[in-house]
């Protein structure tokens, strides 16, 4: 007997997400009578008025895997259980559309989601699992911040498009004996900035989880300088934190939307760096939404396509209330409770990556770091 699947992308876009589609439909068009259908930005398509749920064929996903974002568009503001909605006064309330969307994937015939998607999505996907959908979560977030999986899709992808930056600015900062701050993603969380350090020689590492105190910084970059020539680069996540444990940020203002915009620490530390006495020129670059657009590189293809035949063959299976984990060597899964249980951030005192930063004279800006 034939399915019908409900696909959804939810929260911020990236890059692999197209590749997770297409490897969903493919597979499922394995199966005799197997349909797939894409609602169109997150759970907005079966939440509003107007109900936007389109059907996805082979011909429809052909050739996606290459492109960056999705087809089915995606959104991080509002969702099942904070949907938005404008009153007669022009006002916003958020309300619970829960019981509207079960009417309508019953009354459509829906056997199951596949709900693609980072922490707050999956958040989502096991709420929805408590009320009774059946749902199968894929991790999707280029903050690789989800527990349980090695790797989450379009990571990998983002670390190549930071470490790609950051070698052009090493040339710069030479050339014009300059301290480089560079900016990148990940929330509380710090992969990205973390292999970026790693993998493009940086002099300074600063993460969320090892918070730094800029004088322990600046003593780094004077032993980058010999007379007036020198150079350091530094790369430093947007979720970092200062000794007085505060992130850099602003609240929300979109209807909907519960996230903290951080961004800014790098104009902040450069101001603090100059506050210590720090003489050289400091320039800041913020990669920002760079890191999640784009074509995904063959890793994140290949990961991204194995997650959605995964996602399928558990639907067939009907073991729902889970999520698709990635276990080098293994494509496995756990229950959706279990993968959200804690986050996955760098553990400063057990992490081989933080080991080997420090092993080769990376500086986190804390007391450890004078040491090396």
């Amino acid at each position: 007997m034939g399915k019908k699947i409900l696909v959804a992308t939810g929260g911020g876009d990236c890059p692999g997400l197209n590749a997770v589609i297409r490897g969903i439909v493919k597979r499922a068009a394995q199966e005799p009578d197997w349909e797939v259908y894409g609602c169109m930005e997150s759970f907005n398509g079966i939440l509003k008025d107007k109900i936007d749920i389109r059907l996805l064929t082979e011909d429809d996903v052909a050739g996606i895997h290459i492109q960056g974002g999705t087809i089915i568009k995606t959104t991080n503001k509002g969702g099942p259980f904070h949907f938005p909605v404008k009153q007669a006064d022009g006002s916003w309330k958020v309300e619970n559309r829960t019981a509207l969307m079960k009417k309508r994937f019953d009354e459509m015939g829906f056997d199951a989601i596949i709900n693609i998607g980072g922490d707050g999505s999956q958040r989502i996907s096991q709420e929805l699992s408590n009320l009774g959908f059946n749902v199968i979560g894929v991790p999707k977030t280029i903050d690789n911040d989800l527990s349980c999986t090695d790797f989450t899709f379009g990571f990998q992808t983002a670390v190549e498009i930071a470490t790609e930056a950051f070698d052009k600015l090493v040339t710069t900062a030479c050339s014009h004996s300059r301290v480089f701050i560079m900016e990148v993603m990940g929330r509380d969380a710090g992969w990205i900035a973390l292999n970026t350090a790693i993998a493009g020689g940086a002099e300074v590492c600063i993460i969320p989880e090892i918070p730094y105190d800029p004088h322990i910084i600046a003593q780094k970059i004077a032993t980058r300088y010999k007379g007036d020539y020198g150079f350091c680069n530094i790369v430093i996540a947007e979720g970092a934190k200062s000794l007085d444990g505060k992130v850099t940020g602003m609240a929300p203002t979109a209807v909907g939307d519960e996230h903290i915009k951080l961004g800014g620490v790098g104009a902040k530390l450069k101001a603090e760096l100059e506050a210590v006495g720090v003489e050289p020129d400091i320039r800041v670059t913020v990669l920002g939404h760079l890191q999640r657009g784009g074509t995904p590189i063959a890793y994140d293809r290949v990961l991204a396509t194995e997650f959605g035949v995964k996602a399928v063959e558990l639907v067939k299976e009907e073991k729902y209330g889970t999520l698709v984990i990635y276990n080098h060597p293994d494509i496995s899964y756990v229950t959706l409770e279990k993968a959200l249980e804690m986050p996955n951030f760098v553990k400063p005192d057990t992490s081989d990556l933080v080991r080997t930063a420090r092993g080769v004279g990376i500086s986190f800006g804390d007391q450890a770091s004078l040491k090396y």
